[in-house]
């Protein structure tokens, strides 16, 4: 452990970011042991507190020199055996197994060979150790560290908050040591650096650092690409850009309200369901092969069809029959901190959480193809449902949207009197202009008037429509 604070504060820290892709908890020593040595061993290092459960809680174990033997001899016992360097913490009864990245990987132990995989060490199947061995040339990229950076500087202070919140981490003094923990970086003689995976998440202008990882949107006419409407490059970091990326969507793909109870609140549902394209975009920005420069997430509407695609196929060691049932990992860091802040619910099941989505609402089923790139096709169910020509379906979408909008402007006035433009432009979700453009209308025909002055006045609905 590194003792850039008090052990209690580097403690405290480790038990409040919880486990991740280089750490490890267990209540004690037992038959499991070996499987997590070799995990870690074969892939980027890392920590074991024994003495600790899985609710980040501290239970103490045994610190005997009996039990320390027995670790040992766990680690020794791998083929071939894994260096591992043990600290106790004699006042909170733990042992800290430090396991380092190996130079003689691939490691097994007696249940097989394991690799850590977010938070948790899945088992290599044979075609998982014959694409790592030929793979072990490549660097990893988001475990990149950019030494060229003075992570104070760029380090985005809101992002890191914005972070720590979704992932319930409470904020503490010792910035660099909990970066560390999170696997957003490391150090190396002595000073800490962010990696790739700390860019991405927690830098200042993340696409100034990385030119190749903003997410381009892009709506056009018809089913090809002769004719852009509308265009957008994303250049925020990775939950920012998902984010953005889902309001592209929802600008340009066909919406209905509905209202869900006599207090007028509405629900949107969108012609193809968000939850499914929400996965999508999570897909694209963790599994894409970010040493692959030429090319970027993409986000493309068309009037059949919504395709969202990243660089890169399927990660080597995953046969096309065992796609969507099993997970391995291209950014392992990426997927770790993505798992912490609740935008991958478990590893491995995004694809059938978009399966079932689609199936749920109804939709036709989404079409993927991988190759050098990665592709989920989503037919728009509006696109085959309709014989009209994309123009007219475009145009009679926006006029029933202009009209849906007036009436949830007059049952939220009819609510509240005192709704400020501003807030019925958030609760409806469009700009204040838009707003006011309706209400100059409503007012026109007669079915809205105000009464008073603008501060301070109250808004009579006259005629419900």
């Amino acid at each position: 452990m590194r003792y850039r604070k008090t052990m209690d504060e580097e403690l405290a820290l480790i038990l409040e970011g919880g486990e991740g892709y280089t750490l490890e908890f267990k209540s004690s020593v037992n038959s499991d042991l070996p499987k997590e040595l070799v995990a870690f061993a074969n892939a980027s290092g890392g920590r074991i507190f024994i003495g600790v459960n899985d609710r980040n809680q501290i239970v103490g174990c045994d610190l005997s020199n009996k039990m320390l033997s027995r670790i040992e001899d766990m680690a020794a016992a791998c083929d071939p055996p894994v260096a591992i360097r043990i600290e106790k913490l004699p006042k909170h009864k733990i042992a800290v197994i430090h396991v380092p990245e190996s130079a003689n990987r691939p490691h097994r132990c007696n249940k097989g060979f394991y690799l850590r995989n977010g938070t948790t060490s899945q088992k290599m199947s044979t075609a998982d150790i014959t694409a790592f061995i030929q793979a072990e040339g490549k660097v990893r990229f988001d475990e990149q560290l950019r030494m060229d950076l003075d992570w104070q500087e760029v380090l985005d202070q809101k992002r890191l908050i914005h972070f720590l919140n979704l992932s319930k981490i409470s904020p503490m003094s010792d910035t660099a040591g909990m970066l560390f923990n999170l696997g957003a970086g490391d150090y190396k003689n002595g000073t800490f650096y962010l990696n790739h995976t700390g860019v991405l998440f927690f830098a200042k202008q993340p696409v100034r650092r990385l030119f190749h990882v903003s997410v381009v949107c892009a709506l056009f006419k018809g089913t090809g690409k002769a004719y852009i409407l509308d265009r957008k490059e994303l250049t925020g970091n990775l939950l920012e850009n998902v984010e953005e990326a889902l309001l592209f969507l929802k600008k340009h793909l066909q919406l209905r309200w509905e209202i869900t109870s006599q207090r007028t609140r509405r629900k949107e549902i969108l012609e193809l369901p968000e939850v499914a394209l929400r996965e999508a975009m999570v897909n694209a920005v963790c599994h894409r092969d970010y040493l692959e420069q030429g090319a970027q997430v993409m986000v493309e509407i068309f009037d059949d069809r919504v395709e969202i695609y990243n660089p890169g196929g399927l990660p080597k060691g995953l046969p096309a029959s065992e796609f969507g049932k099993r997970s391995v990992c291209r950014n392992p860091l990426i997927a770790s901190l993505l798992l912490r802040c609740n935008y991958i619910e478990k590893m491995g099941t995004g694809i059938e959480r978009i399966r079932t989505a689609l199936e749920r609402e109804h939709c036709p089923k989404v079409n993927i193809r991988f190759n050098t790139m990665f592709t989920l096709e989503f037919p728009r169910p509006t696109y085959l449902k309709t014989d009209k020509k994309p123009e007219e379906t475009r145009e009679k979408t926006r006029v029933q949207t202009r009209e849906k909008t007036r009436v949830i402007i007059l049952e939220l006035i009819a609510e509240n009197p005192q709704i400020t433009t501003a807030q019925l432009a958030d609760a409806i979700g469009i700009t204040p202009k838009g707003v006011e453009w309706q209400i100059t209308r409503l007012k026109k025909e007669g079915l809205l008037k105000r009464i008073g002055p603008a501060k301070g006045g109250r808004w009579d609905v006259t005629k419900r429509k």
